[in-house]
Formats: structure tokens, sequence, C-alpha cells
């Protein structure tokens, strides 16, 4: 009877420890399948499950659309010494008499015209020639204006201009650069990859690096592979340009049965589903189920509309994407599928895992309940 009594009791504490289990839930690193998929409008759910097929990838390929614009690229080069509002100039002019100069005193042949100031406006005041615009102008070329001006009222005037302070033309270099700083545009600084060069590069990886170029108001950036991949985008610099060399900022959360589960920057221009599986360590050999790697999205209205073969949708759309590695050609669609910055990607568990775990829980749970047995038949 006693023998009953104890087979009773261990009977009683292993179902009810089981129950516990059973209502608490097994540990899980997220939703399985099915309970993705009843998410689906369907199933009355707010997301559109959609398998990736290659009609699939070629709707959802897109990229950053980076670039200049018309009037970047068409800009010509500016002359190699210009001379800008703020440059302090120095002006000597050499007449060719002696008794009546008409700039110095008798006998005087030389003026200096020290420190004249380009105003905002970019011009300069110089006696008997006028109010003359010198920014934009090289020293050369103003040298040339002010000769013009003066050879009516004195023979055969000689003009020597030059630059007593003042950068000149040039611009700002600031972000993720070899040396920030404020450079002259010179002969051999006059483009974008020039300028570049001479500020020491780019600091960061060249794949993750944007090349940003403000004029004005006006912005245009590029991809600095493309930029030294491509000489069309190699623009000509304008006084004012900042460049900035800046990160590229885009990433994406991997989650679930993958070797890291961490928010990932990209690495290249372009990522793929498989390499960005591949950056966090692949799928984990373990507990992942390689039928059920899913990527979660909101998506533009035009690009979901274009997947589902509709045109009534609008605003962004809830969209899962599947991909099945077991199937033949489950490895190229994940290699061509682009995912884009924003995007969760994840892997679900495959379905033995839990088995393993509620066996494991169970077994576990056994082993309890023979210890509480044990102590109360003791008792």
């Amino acid at each position: 009877m006693k023998f009953l009594r104890s087979r009773g009791a261990k009977a009683l504490a292993l179902v009810t420890l089981v129950g516990a289990v059973g209502a608490c839930g097994l540990p899980r690193s997220g939703p399985n399948k099915a309970e993705i998929y009843k998410g689906s409008v369907l199933k009355d759910g707010d997301a559109f499950i959609v398998s990736v097929n290659s009609r699939v990838t070629r709707a959802t390929a897109v990229t950053p659309a980076f670039g200049f614009s018309d009037s970047f690229r068409n800009a010509g080069k500016v002359g190699s010494d210009s001379i800008s509002p703020g440059d302090v100039l120095g002006i000597t002019v050499f007449e060719n008499v002696k008794d009546d100069p008409l700039l110095g005193n008798t006998g005087q042949r030389v003026s200096a015209l020290t420190e004249i100031q380009v105003d905002g406006q970019g011009y300069i005041f110089v006696p008997y020639a006028g109010k003359i615009k010198a920014a934009g102008q090289s020293p050369d070329g103003l040298r040339q204006i002010i000769t013009k001006k003066l050879d009516t009222q004195t023979p055969d005037p000689q003009v020597q201009v030059q630059r007593l302070a003042g950068d000149g033309s040039t611009v700002t270099v600031s972000g993720f650069a070899g040396a920030q700083g404020v450079f002259p545009i010179e002969r051999p600084t006059r483009t974008l990859t020039a300028m570049l060069a001479k500020a020491g590069g780019v600091s960061i990886e060249p794949e993750t690096a944007i090349i940003r170029v403000t004029r004005g108001g006006t912005t245009g950036q590029v991809w600095a592979m493309d930029l030294y991949a491509n000489p069309a985008l190699d623009i000509a610099l304008r006084p004012g340009d900042i460049i900035t060399v800046e990160r590229d900022t885009r990433a994406f959360t991997a989650l679930g049965a993958t070797g890291n589960q961490s928010r990932v920057p990209f690495e290249t221009e372009n990522l793929s589903a498989i390499e960005a599986i591949a950056i966090v360590g692949g799928l984990n050999t373990s507990t992942a189920d390689p039928t059920g790697v899913f990527v979660f999205r909101n998506e533009p209205a035009e690009i979901a509309n274009t997947v589902l073969g509709r045109n009534d949708l609008i605003g962004d759309q809830r969209m899962i994407y599947v991909l099945d590695l077991t199937q033949p050609t489950g490895m190229f669609e994940a290699r061509d599928f682009l995912v884009r910055d924003g995007d969760t990607v994840y892997v679900t568990e495959a379905p033995f895992v839990q088995w393993s775990k509620t066996l494991s829980a169970i077994t576990g749970t056994s082993g309890a309940a023979d210890s509480l047995a044990s102590a109360t038949s003791g008792n």
C-alpha cells in the first residue's frame, strides 16, 4: 500500500510539473513558421507573405539613387588662381612718364596701391580706372583689365597684381577624409577626385563611403567606389563647394536561428540575403530551419503593387518575403534578392528543436519529480 502511494505521488508530481512547463511555454528565439503565416492577409492578418522567385527579385531590386545633376556635371574647370571676395590685393603701376604721372607725384614713375580688399560683391576701386569686378578673375586677367582702363590716360602703363591675403578659390573638406579643412583650388586640384587625394583620401572603407558635394542650395552625392570607377562623376569644383565624406548609415536586423542576432550595418553598396546571413555567421546548424528564412519589410505601394500584381494598394505595405534554401534554386534566389535599409532578416527554428526542448523539459521534470517523490517518501 505504501508502494502504491509512492508511485501515485510520483505520478502526480510529474503531471503537475509537466503541466506547469506547458503553461509557461518553452524558450525560443521567436515565432515559428505557422505563427508567421497566421499574420497573412489571407488569414485576416495585415502582412502580405510572398515566396521569393526571380520575378519578385527583379521587382524589389531597388538601391539608393545617387549621382550628380547636370548643373554639377556640366560645370567647366575654374582657373587655377581666381580672386574671391575678401581677398586683399596689391597693385603696382609703372608709368612711362617722368614729369606728370597719373597716379604718383612728379618724378615718381612707380605707384603702389597696397591692401585693396575685394568687397562682398567682388569689386575693387582703382583710382582713374574706377570700380572693377575682380572676383572670378585671375590676377593676370585683372591686370589686363586695369591696364586697358589706364591706357587711355597714361602712355603704356605697366601693371602688376598680386594677392597679399586670402585663399582665392577654395573648397571645404570635412567628414571621414584623411584631412579636414579649407583647401585652395589649384591647377592640380580642380576636380573632385584630385581634391580628395589632396585631402588624404577617405579614412573609412571605400565600400561604405559616400561623397557628398554641396554647392549653394544644391547637393549631389555618389558612392566613393562609383566615383573612382566612373570618370564622368569626377566633377569640376567651384569656389565655396563643401565636400563631405560620409559613412553609409543603412543597416538591417538579424534575428532568430542565426549565428549572431544584432543590428548590422551594410558593408557594401548592395547586399543580398545570402550575404546578410553570412555576415551574422550563417544559419545556426543546431537550430535553424533552412526552409524558414524570412525578410520583413515595409514596402512602398508602387513596389508592393508590382510584386502582388495589383494596382489598388496605397501607402507602405507590410511584406514578408520567404526564402527556402532547400529548393533547387533557393540559394540562387537568396543570392539575388537584395536586402534594404531597415529590413529584418529572421530565421525560424527547425520543428524538431521544439520537440527536443519539450523532451528535455519532460526529462528534467521527471527527474525533479523523482527527487520530490524521494523526499516525500523519506518523510
